[in-house]
């Protein structure tokens, strides 16, 4: 399994761009929470990046775009059950909006143009998508991606994966829920997330807060 193998890598981001645009389309919500499912390779670090984001009451890892039955790490990893490593965000709207939790996930959570892999992690498991829960966030997110290819920001073309929610979102075991906090001198946190940490505080300061 790909977590207990140290593979050394140093997550990139290939932004061309000196700076990341916001979307240009991101409507106030109503209601006190709001519910992002957003999948970027292996949840531990996706996690803990918003995990850090001021607004966000909650992360959980987990397993989105498959059935129930096989939602569980073992199944998951074989990379034939639909599922992909996901983490669900929950917010206050009224303290940062679905748009600014995508310019997050874009710019630094993980590479969205990587096609069904994530640093030294492959397979469709760990492809990048946006699984939305209505037609508004689908929207948003269809939107803001023609907003960043169209601007170039990135070298190559994004292939994140918009679409609905059809199962339900499943967490994960209680191990891999909040790894990185637990774990933070395992090699592949050392060398693939607390790299999204320092850009998160780095680029988002106003947003960061410490756990």
């Amino acid at each position: 399994m790909h977590k207990t193998i140290l593979i050394i890598f140093v997550a990139t981001i290939s932004c061309a761009a000196a700076s990341f645009p916001p979307p240009l389309l991101d409507p106030p919500e109503q209601g006190p929470t709001g519910i992002a499912v957003l999948a970027g390779g292996c949840f531990w670090g996706v996690e803990a990046v918003f995990d850090h984001v001021a607004g966000v009451k909650q992360a959980i890892s987990g397993y989105a775009g498959g059935a129930r039955e096989t939602a569980r790490y073992e199944r998951v990893e074989t990379g034939r059950t639909g599922h992909a490593e996901s983490v669900k965000v929950i917010y206050d709207p009224s303290r940062i909006s679905y748009g600014k939790l995508l310019e997050i996930f874009f710019s630094v959570a993980h590479d969205p143009t990587q096609l069904n892999r994530q640093g030294p992690d492959e397979g469709p498991q760990y492809r990048s998508a946006i699984f939305y829960l209505n037609d508004e966030q689908k929207r948003v997110a269809e939107a803001y991606i023609r907003q960043l290819n169209e601007s170039r920001v990135f070298k190559h073309k994004i292939v994140t994966e918009v679409a609905p929610l059809p199962n339900g979102f499943f967490p994960a075991e209680a191990y891999h829920q909040h790894y990185l906090e637990h774990n933070p001198a395992n090699p592949y946190i050392v060398f693939n997330d607390l790299p999204k940490l320092r850009r998160l505080k780095r680029d988002f300061p106003e947003l960061w807060t410490e756990k």
